[in-house]
């Protein structure tokens, strides 16, 4: 018998977008921007849209948890180069368990041709345990609040 949780949610998000100019020291020998760097400007867009929401590394220590990266698939599709402005487009997909899905898209700023898109898992785990455990209702809430209408507009 499946037992039904508030941890179990699949969801569409709003997309958060942020931007971030490429620095010189991240092109490989190409002149292309290095495709394993392509997986800290993800991870940024994590952090920051965690932190829009007021989801700080305080908060998660509070909660004695953090947002781990278990997987990640990319799709690189176009170049960028030094001196580019990306901007990094992020949603969650879902949220189930411990584990969140999200997604990403990269372009350069003012063109619509995506450079890169992709998918992680994140893992919520134990600050004490360093065990994974079921993502707290109030991290939940806080993104699915974020998707609400606002009522006062």
């Amino acid at each position: 018998m499946w037992k039904t949780s508030v941890y179990l949610r699949a969801i569409a998000m709003q997309k958060f977008i942020t931007q971030l100019r490429v620095r010189y020291h991240e092109m490989d020998a190409l002149g292309h921007v290095n495709n394993a760097v392509y997986q800290h400007y993800l991870e940024q867009a994590a952090v920051e849209h965690s932190e829009h929401l007021g989801l700080t590394m305080e908060r998660y220590k509070e909660l004695n948890g953090v947002f781990l990266m278990r997987r990640i698939e990319m799709e690189y599709l176009r170049s960028a180069v030094a001196g580019d402005t990306l901007e990094v487009t992020t949603w969650l997909q879902e949220m189930r368990g411990p584990r969140a899905i999200r997604r990403y898209e990269i372009r350069k700023q003012g063109d619509d041709q995506i450079l890169v898109t992709a998918e992680a898992t994140w893992v919520w785990v134990d600050m004490t345990a360093m065990r994974p455990k079921a993502i707290p209702k109030v991290l939940i809430d806080a993104f699915e609040q974020a998707n609400q209408p606002n009522l006062a507009s």
